[in-house]
């Protein structure tokens, strides 16, 4: 009886342990069911869609009525039989959707017409989106953002004090077909080295410059050339005060005199070098549209001896002399970018010794009269032009008055970016050395354009002219030509050429000659 009751007792608890089994399954079932289970599509819309909105609701400014504490006013809701606003419906925010706030908001009359609640839905989704959105674009960090150089081959310079220094080297080769540009001159090759310095001020005010430069040449095949030519000049310039500005500058150069210039020494092997010191200081006062300038100029000449064949020395010293010169200017303003004016200059050419070694007496006063244009376009056009007459008399009255028309220019022209025309003309009265010739005119222009033709790729062409007067009868004309490119291989180094001729042609005998030189070399820049 005993194996029965526990054959009973066994099933009893196999029974139990599959009615655990089901009942765990159909529990699972069910549960599967509610987190599984088929939800229609609509529903899941609506419940995104009421999500939303209440988040919107919740964001509105401080001030704003909440929609649950709040009713909304409809006394205008042309379904209303009666104009009387205070019989009005009142309807509840809670049934009416945001997107009415946002169709009230967009209506262009008082009364609300029926729309398209979805429409309206889908217009708050999208402004609730782009407000909340987390994945905004972002400015690429390497590249957009950073500042282009507009020329990243042009020099950094030097910071000293409160200048800004720029310095420059060319070195190379230069080949001439006349060493000496005059008639009958030979042939050469030269080693030419030019050193260059250039400074400026970075003032709030004031303005203040310095240029330097000098070159040596030293042939070594051909003639025998061993020249040096150079100079400094400086520029100061003080705001002193709205309609008052001083302006002065200095300046020194140095030079051997050329075999063709009319002050040339005749019968020597080499010409003396011909220092030259300029001096001005200035004013200028703006009253309204008027312009009045004063300016003090002082020019110094001075020879050094001259060279003979023989080796022994001549000396020049007859030939230097001071020209100090008061120049008086008016102006009218007719706009910012154009100033008519004229200008009166007077003052005394002074030779240190009374008479030169033919015993004339070539201390002379000097009297100018222009009138001209000042052009201010900003970087498009700039400078001034003026024409006149010059006229200098000589205390011997041996000698006849040196006159003539006189011009002066300096303009600047950038036609496009990258591009700039000058143009610079002037016109100098030129003594001479000759017994019994007073002298000469010279009118010389130069027309010159600067490209940019990449960015490490610049490129100049100039051509020139000059027209020499002869008081006495005759004249020269010079005509030259130049055409440079630099290459740049970095900021700081570059490839450059240069090929220059020039040509004069004289009514005089003895003066004609011609000259085509090339030079091939680097340039370094800081």
């Amino acid at each position: 009886m005993s194996g029965a009751i526990g054959k009973k007792h066994g099933m009893n608890i196999l029974a139990g342990a599959i009615a655990g089994l089901l009942c765990s399954a159909i529990s699972g079932q069910a549960q599967e069911s509610v987190l599984r289970g088929s939800v229609e599509e609509d529903a899941v819309n609506a419940a995104l869609v009421a999500a939303q909105e209440n988040a919107a609701l919740d964001t509105l400014p401080t001030g704003t009525t909440h929609p649950t504490t709040s009713n909304t006013w409809a006394g205008d809701d042309p379904a209303s039989e009666s104009g009387d606003p205070f019989g009005a419906q009142f309807t509840d925010l809670d049934d009416v959707s945001v997107s009415e706030e946002l169709e009230e908001e967009a209506a262009d009359s008082d009364t609300l017409g029926s729309f398209d609640e979805s429409d309206a839905s889908n217009e708050m989704r999208g402004r609730q989106l782009g407000a909340d959105r987390m994945n905004t674009r972002v400015a690429a960090i390497g590249g957009g953002g950073g500042i282009v150089e507009e020329d990243p081959y042009a020099p950094l310079g030097i910071r000293f004090g409160t200048f800004l220094l720029f310095s420059t080297l060319e070195q190379g080769l230069r080949w001439t077909s006349n060493a000496t540009d005059s008639p009958g001159g030979r042939e050469a090759v030269l080693s030419e080295t030019t050193i260059g310095l250039r400074a400026e001020s970075d003032w709030a005010r004031h303005r203040g410059r310095i240029n330097a430069s000098g070159t040596y040449d030293k042939s070594f095949a051909g003639r025998e050339i061993s020249d040096f030519e150079g100079g400094v000049d400086a520029l100061l310039e003080l705001d002193l005060s709205a309609d008052y500005l001083a302006r002065g500058t200095l300046a020194y150069a140095v030079e051997r005199e050329s075999a063709t210039s009319p002050l040339a020494a005749v019968g020597v092997e080499r010409q003396p070098f011909l220092h030259t010191i300029d001096g001005s200081l200035g004013f200028e006062k703006v009253e309204g549209p008027l312009l009045f300038g004063v300016t003090g100029e002082i020019s110094r000449d001075h020879y050094g001896d001259a060279r003979l064949e023989n080796g022994d020395k001549l000396s020049q010293d007859d030939r230097n002399s001071t020209l100090a010169l008061l120049r008086l200017r008016g102006g009218y303003a007719l706009s910012p970018a154009l100033t008519p004016f004229i200008e009166l200059i007077g003052g005394r050419r002074i030779y240190d010794e009374k008479r030169d070694s033919a015993g004339f007496e070539r201390s002379a006063t000097q009297i100018e009269a222009r009138a001209g244009v000042a052009l201010d376009f900003r970087e498009k056009l700039s400078g001034e032009f003026s024409a006149g007459w010059v006229r200098e008399d000589f205390d011997d009255s041996r000698l006849d008055a040196v006159s003539g028309p006189s011009l002066d220019a300096s303009l600047a022209w950038s036609p496009m970016r990258g591009t700039i025309v000058a143009l610079d003309a002037r016109t100098g009265v030129e003594g001479s050395s000759d017994p019994g010739e007073s002298g000469s005119l010279l009118h010389s222009a130069t027309l010159r354009l600067e490209r940019q033709m990449r960015a490490n790729l610049t490129g100049e062409a100039a051509l020139g002219a000059a027209y020499r007067d002869y008081s006495g009868g005759g004249h020269d004309l010079i005509l030259s030509g130049e055409a440079v490119l630099t290459w740049w291989l970095n900021r700081y180094a570059g490839l450059t050429g240069r090929l220059r001729h020039e040509r004069q042609t004289s009514d005089l005998p003895g003066r004609d000659y011609d000259t085509t030189s090339v030079f091939v070399g680097m340039r370094f820049q800081r």
